[in-house]
């Protein structure tokens, strides 16, 4: 029996971190955002279907997505972004899904899917049990504005544009408190896997 896990959190709530670690224990990662950038490829249906929704505006030279002038269009309009993620969406669930069946055949002992908006798209069906990752608002914040270089305002709107994360801290079966340091973050995460393990 594959324990089929669900790892989410706020946008720079420290879940690459959290991931490494877990890569590190051996266990199989399925990375929904890495996924989401293959199916929209150049050549692939879903890249199609993007370039026929938004015009070849959103393309580079080379004929690829350019995703920082789709993250633009998207970010400032709900529309455009439900009509995106209903393209995108529906082609990273197969690709998931095939990702659990292989899991499962191989009776793997556990397999983490990384999915940043799993509450968001409804995909917590995937899955038996949801670990997020946590850390205040403010931390939260502060981080996303350094990591990305973004000002005050337009970090906000970013993650204004998803769950809160207080919302997903209540909606998890488990919470890992990232605000410390790596090793206390490390010491929840073995306990957790622990625990998910032997129940």
């Amino acid at each position: 029996m594959t324990l089929v896990i669900g790892l989410t959190g706020g946008i720079a709530s420290g879940k690459s971190t959290v991931t490494s670690m877990i890569k590190e224990m051996g266990f199989q990662i399925v990375d929904a955002d890495m996924i989401s950038r293959e199916v929209v490829k150049a050549g692939e249906s879903a890249y199609h279907e993007i370039v026929k929704q938004f015009g070849p505006q959103i393309l580079k030279v080379n004929k690829e997505l350019d995703r920082e002038k789709l993250g633009n269009v998207i970010f400032s309009d709900e529309e455009k972004r439900v009509q995106l993620n209903q393209i995108v969406h529906p082609a990273v669930r197969k690709e998931m899904l095939k990702k659990i069946h292989e899991a499962k055949s191989e009776n793997l002992q556990a397999i983490v899917l990384d999915i940043p908006l799993l509450f968001e798209s409804k995909l917590t069906y995937l899955v038996d049990k949801v670990l997020v990752i946590y850390v205040d608002e403010k931390t939260q914040l502060s981080r996303l504005m350094n990591r990305n270089n973004l000002s005050e305002q337009d970090a906000k709107m970013r993650i204004q544009s998803q769950l809160s994360i207080e919302k997903k801290k209540e909606m998890g079966d488990y919470v890992i408190d990232n605000s410390g340091t790596i090793q206390e973050t490390k010491e929840q995460l073995n306990e957790i896997i622990k625990k998910l393990l032997s129940e």
